[in-house]
C-alpha cells in the first residue's frame, strides 16, 4: 500500500537574510497578494514575519501566513482559510568580518525553532533549522541558506512533510543613497516524504520610503509540480523601537566626563 501523500503542498521556502535588528527594535514584514497554487488561487492576508532584536547578534523571529483559498476547480470563489504553520525561531550570528572601507563583509549564522500546528485538524510539533552564510561586495548582498524541516501533520490521514531545503537571497542597491533595491530569491525543497519537490524564484523592487519604512512588490514563479505557479505580493515593512538601549560605551563616557569635572 503506497504511503499517504500530504493533502496540501508545503508553503514555499523563503531564504532568510543575515540582518539583525538593533536591540529593542521590532520589525514587521507584511505581504499581501494573490498566488496561483497547483490547484486553486490563494489570497494572502497576510504573509508575515516579526523580528525583534534582543542582542547585537541575537534576534527572535515569528513567521507565518494566513490565506483564503478557492475551490479545487481553480475559480476565484473564496472557499476556505489556509493558515500556515507558525515558526517561532531564534537567529544567532556566529561570526562576521567587515571591511567598511572596501564595503566588503562576510558572516555566518543559524536560525532554528519549532513549527507549531495552527490549521484546523493539524497536529504534532515540527521543526526547522537553517545554516546561513552571507557576504557583501560593494552594492550586492548575497546570502545562502542550507537546512532541513519537519512539518506538523496536516490532518489525521496525511503524512508529515519533511526534507532538506536550500536557497539564495540577493539584494542589489540601485542608487547611491540606497533608497531602491532589487531583490531576488531562488529556493528549492527536496522532500524525503512522498511529496513533489519544489523549485521557485522571486524578483522584486523595494523602496525605502524612510529609515523606518520599506515598501515592496514581488513576483513569484514556480517551476515544479509542487510549487505555486505564479503570483504577486505587495509588502509593507515598518520598524518600531520598543525601548531605548544605551550605547555600550556610554558608562565609560559618563565616568570620563565625571573625572574631567
Amino acid at each position: 500500500m503506497p504511503a499517504a501523500v500530504s493533502a496540501r503542498p508545503r508553503p514555499r521556502f523563503e531564504p532568510t537574510d543575515l540582518e539583525w535588528e538593533d536591540t529593542g527594535v521590532a520589525e514587521v514584514d507584511l505581504e499581501f497578494g494573490a498566488i496561483r497554487s497547483p490547484g486553486p488561487w490563494r489570497f494572502v492576508i497576510p504573509d508575515f514575519e516579526l523580528d525583534f532584536g534582543v542582542y547585537h547578534n541575537i534576534e527572535l523571529d515569528l513567521d507565518g501566513a494566513y490565506a483564503v483559498e478557492g475551490p479545487d476547480n481553480g475559480s476565484f470563489a473564496l472557499d476556505h482559510s489556509v493558515p500556515d504553520s507558525l515558526w517561532p525561531s531564534v537567529k544567532i550570528g556566529i561570526w562576521n568580518d567587515h571591511d567598511y572601507v572596501r564595503r566588503r563583509a562576510r558572516a555566518i549564522g543559524i536560525q532554528l525553532g519549532p513549527k507549531l500546528p495552527v490549521a484546523r485538524g493539524a497536529h504534532g510539533l515540527g521543526g526547522e533549522g537553517l545554516l546561513v552564510l552571507g557576504g557583501r561586495l560593494i552594492a550586492l548582498n548575497a546570502v545562502v541558506n542550507l537546512g532541513g524541516f519537519v512539518e506538523p501533520a496536516q490532518d489525521a490521514v496525511s503524512s508529515r512533510q519533511y526534507g532538506a531545503e536550500a536557497g539564495i537571497d540577493l539584494e542589489l542597491e540601485l542608487d547611491a543613497h540606497n533608497r531602491f533595491q532589487w531583490t531576488g530569491e531562488l529556493a528549492a525543497a527536496w522532500f524525503l516524504s512522498h511529496d513533489p519537490n519544489q523549485l521557485h524564484a522571486t524578483t522584486g523592487i523595494t523602496w525605502s520610503a524612510s529609515p523606518n519604512l520599506d515598501l515592496s512588490v514581488v513576483g513569484i514563479f514556480g517551476f515544479l509540480s509542487g510549487d505555486d505557479r505564479y503570483g504577486v505580493l505587495f509588502g509593507i515593512e515598518p520598524k518600531l523601537r520598543m525601548f531605548e538601549v544605551p550605547p555600550r560605551d556610554q558608562e565609560g563616557t559618563e565616568q570620563a566626563g565625571q573625572q574631567g569635572q
